[in-house]
């Protein structure tokens, strides 16, 4: 398993644009896709305290992101 782990749907803008950041940036990550997935959606859920929205990324440190704008998501990895 990679140090990230995505949480988002292939139709989510905000999920787009953190893959975009991640390819840029040669991170490695884990993709759950929850849009046909109910565990994996009620997980997520569970990570942003009960609120429905992605993407909801997890890092290493178990720190969580939900819904980063591009320059929260660089500035977390550095």
């Amino acid at each position: 398993m990679s140090k990230i782990l995505m949480y988002g749907t292939p139709t989510c803008g905000d999920c787009v644009l953190a893959k975009q950041v991640f390819a840029e940036k040669n991170i490695d990550y884990d993709y759950i896709d929850i849009s046909n997935d109910e565990e994996a959606t009620k997980k997520a859920i569970e990570l942003n305290n009960g609120m429905r929205r992605i993407p909801v990324i997890v890092f290493q440190d178990q720190s969580i992101l939900v819904e980063p704008n591009r320059e929260e998501l660089i500035a977390k990895l550095g």
